[in-house]
């Protein structure tokens, strides 16, 4: 298959050992022995039942390959799935396999308990993105660069706020995934719990509750078996809980690309602000020895448009029809997956990326001056404004940003220097005004001020 080549060098490989078929078949038949003991708990099933099936299922070899051939007449994996389970079981217990679920239980439970070690994974992952980011920014707190809007030279801030940034949109989109509740799903055919009468119940539960209350209840004590969240009612065509997870993982994918996009950005040989973190062949070119391309940022950003792409999916598949969806609950299952495993894989990269960051001041400090420093004739038109009006201080600004860009010299010495100026604005006003150190705004008390955002739990 070509997604060892295409698909999975985006995705966490750790993730991608954990998130198989066999997984998948495991987490099923998790699911069917947790429901047969809460069951078997309440009465609806004789006393031992479930033990029976576990030692019986447990150890069994089920056929993958079958199963995933079944999904073609069934429409889903869980229908050849229950086939091969009660054939593996003893006659007599047959009859007890599955009782009361339906296919989207078994499935939709099944993705929940996928997708929990995963978030558990993308949390810690952006933790560690996170104690990054506060290191970075505070020793590059008052490291001097260029601002840029429109991809142009705008005024100067300091570095440490850009991180800062970074480690925000990452940090919230942590909290956001915190957030989340992964439902166990129990409803039956048509989510209210049709067909749970069990052995001399006669339409009553033992204690004599109506069917539909022991059907909630056991809905409730296998989401605390299994270790899901209860939801309010089952849920088969109220989809939320999967939009939630789609862009809270979108959101996530979205703070990672926007650091991958700056890196990429400063890397430029023209630009040269930072560098990847090295390591042997990392980057390397096929053709060009003297290239080191940044290939972590790539990684981020090439998983980050394919979650973009399957939330898409998920948002269309949203409004889904009566008590089942057609097509649009399996359209589900692969990007929802696919997109936790691409986000695990691109905050791999991003921690590793925030971790290494090799921070080039040098060449800030050089890209502020490419402009002769005329990226400091907004502080300039501030001072000359009060003494020779507005319009006069703006073409004075300019000419003399133009002449030290062309001649190569300081901008404040090309406004000494300017004919219109001599004797109108002291040395020290100008040099002042010139030093993009002393035109940070509030760059500093930002960076602090995040720092501390960040470090609260």
């Amino acid at each position: 298959m070509s997604d060892a080549l295409l698909q999975h060098p985006f995705m966490s490989q750790a993730a991608l050992n954990e998130c198989n078929a066999q997984a998948m078949v495991a987490g099923m038949l998790a699911f069917e022995l947790a429901l047969a003991e809460v069951q078997e708990a309440r009465g609806l099933l004789p006393e031992g039942v479930a033990a029976q099936m576990r030692q019986a299922l447990e150890g069994h070899a089920f056929d993958i390959s079958s199963i995933g051939a079944g999904v073609a007449s069934g429409g889903n994996a869980a229908i050849p799935f229950v086939k091969q389970a009660r054939a593996a079981l003893p006659a007599e217990l047959r009859r007890h396999f599955h009782l009361g679920a339906t296919s989207q239980d078994v499935i939709d439970s099944v993705l929940m308990l996928m997708l929990k070690p995963r978030l558990a994974a993308l949390d810690a992952l952006l933790r560690r993105c996170r104690s990054a980011a506060v290191e970075l920014m505070q020793a590059h707190e008052t490291t001097v660069m260029v601002g840029r809007t429109l991809m142009q030279q705008a005024l100067p801030l300091t570095f440490g706020v850009k991180v800062a940034h970074w480690g925000i949109g990452l940090e919230q989109a942590r909290r956001r995934l915190a957030t989340l509740e992964l439902p166990v799903q129990f409803g039956g055919a048509v989510a209210v719990h049709s067909g749970l009468d069990g052995p001399g119940l006669d339409g009553q539960g033992l204690d004599g509750t109506d069917p539909s209350g022991l059907g909630l209840e056991l809905m409730d004590a296998l989401a605390q078996r299994l270790e899901l969240s209860v939801p309010v009612l089952p849920w088969h065509t109220d989809r939320q809980p999967i939009h939630a997870l789609a862009t809270a993982l979108d959101a996530v994918a979205c703070a990672a690309e926007k650091l991958a996009l700056d890196v990429a950005l400063l890397t430029q040989t023209e630009v040269g602000e930072v560098s990847e973190p090295g390591g042997e062949g990392m980057g390397e070119s096929s053709s060009m020895p003297h290239k080191r391309n940044p290939v972590r940022c790539a990684l981020i950003r090439g998983a980050a448009r394919q979650v973009h792409g399957h939330v898409s999916v998920i948002l269309n598949a949203q409004a889904q029809p009566l008590e089942r969806g057609l097509g649009e609950w399996h359209a589900e299952w692969t990007p929802l997956l696919d997109s936790a495993l691409l986000v695990e894989g691109a905050l791999e990269q991003a921690a590793v990326l925030l971790e290494g960051l090799e921070v080039h001041p040098e060449a800030m400090r050089r890209n502020l001056a490419v402009t002769g420093g005329g990226i400091m004739a907004e502080p300039v038109l501030r001072l000359l404004a009060p003494t020779l009006g507005q319009d006069a201080a703006k073409r004075i600004s300019a000419e003399a940003a133009e002449t030290a860009r062309l001649q190569g010299v300081a901008y404040a010495e090309a406004l000494q220097a300017h004919p219109e100026l001599q004797g109108q604005v002291e040395a020290q006003a100008l040099r002042q005004a010139t030093d993009p150190a002393l035109y940070l705004g509030s760059s500093q008390a930002q960076v602090r001020r995040a720092a501390a955002w960040l470090q609260r739990e």
